[in-house]
């Protein structure tokens, strides 16, 4: 089946959810789901999974957002950590269950090898948000951002600057259907100048668990293997992209060779304004996690994914018709970094640490 792709643009609150119930219990943090069907008046039990709670995103923007949403709207917010385990993740989705959740939501660590507990909560009535991963289950309700959309503006950004030359793609997890859609994206802009022989890809490797480490190890052997002469990196996360940096660094090419990232965490922030990082892609996780709180709250009124406000039907590339909404994001170069300022995203202190000032607007 032909691979479908439908972007839909979702601005911060634009998505409107009914609620189940009322509920003023707090289970802040990540915790283990507490016993009980139900919140203490009634309201919708909605159980978390993450995949990797350890990660900087995900505590410090995507849970308070999600939790705000589900206890706004009247329902209990409960998790657990599959701390980078697909094993124990599908033992956190029965135990889940088991204490009482009502709804999922599942940020997939392997989104193929949580399917099968995925279909066993659908089979006990418990609908599932796949939460900015993909998994494959007709049931599901895919909520992320444009993520092609997001390896297109990566893409766009370094092609830019660097039309010819020597590339590098550092790719995330080859069991994250992310990964893929990413590259994806680098191919609408890339592929062309690849058949022409302007571009030369002289690496392009998967990256377990999208882990930094890995992809400063694959970027020393690449220079090495190179003699240097790299032109330009297209690094799917800002993780990697200091991995990256880093083996650049060591080389005396930070700043020199352009290298893309995404997810404007600080540390890339910073280093898009130092000049290291030539730019990042902001997906605003406060968006993704509100949405994700209301779908869930709206998937306890009516387990139809379908319902939802603004879904609208996705072909995975596994030829899977799912129900799905996508978030657009933004990207963010030296010249923008007002943005992620203004919206309180990072502050000025942090984006600015080392920088020169007044050698970016940002900084003065």
């Amino acid at each position: 089946m032909k691979k479908k792709y439908l972007a839909v643009l979702v601005a911060s609150g634009a998505l409107f959810f009914g609620a189940c119930g009322g509920s003023d219990d707090d289970s802040s943090g990540t915790t283990e789901a507490t016993s009980g069907g139900e919140g203490a008046d009634g309201g919708c039990v909605v159980g978390v999974s993450w995949n990797n709670y350890q990660e900087e995103r995900w505590a410090k923007w995507d849970e308070p957002a999600i939790k705000a949403a589900i206890e706004a709207a009247g329902g209990t917010y409960v998790s657990s950590d599959a701390k980078s385990s697909a094993e124990t993740q599908a033992s956190n989705l029965e135990q889940l269950i088991t204490d009482g959740a009502q709804v999922l939501i599942v940020l997939a660590q392997d989104g193929v090898a949580i399917k099968p507990a995925v279909a066993a909560a659908i089979e006990q009535g418990v609908p599932v948000v796949a939460y900015d991963r993909l998994i494959e289950d007709p049931k599901a309700f895919y909520l992320t951002f444009d993520n092609k959309g997001v390896g297109k503006i990566e893409a766009e950004g370094i092609f830019s600057l660097v039309p010819k030359g020597k590339y590098v793609i550092v790719k995330g997890s080859s069991t994250d259907a992310n990964a893929d859609f990413l590259r994806e994206g680098y191919e609408e802009v890339i592929g062309e100048a690849v058949k022409a022989g302007d571009i030369t890809i002289v690496s392009e490797t998967y990256t377990d668990n999208w882990d930094p480490a890995t992809a400063q190890a694959t970027m020393e052997q690449v220079l090495t293997a190179e003699g240097n002469a790299v032109d330009a990196v297209l690094a799917e996360n800002d993780g990697m992209a200091g991995g990256v940096i880093a083996a650049l660094e060591a080389q005396g090419l930070a700043g020199k060779v352009p290298v893309s990232g995404q997810d404007a965490e600080q540390a890339a922030l910073n280093r898009v304004a130092l000049g290291t990082q030539t730019l990042t892609v902001w997906k605003d996780a406060r968006e993704l996690g509100k949405a994700a709180g209301e779908a869930a709250m709206s998937l306890c009124a009516n387990p139809d994914a379908s319902a939802i406000e603004g879904a609208a039907p996705f072909t995975t590339p596994g030829g899977v018709e799912i129900s799905s909404v996508f978030l657009q994001p933004q990207p963010i170069t030296q010249d923008n970094l007002n943005l992620v300022l203004d919206a309180g995203w990072t502050d000025a202190e942090t984006l600015c640490q080392g920088v020169t000032p007044g050698s970016v607007a940002a900084c003065p």
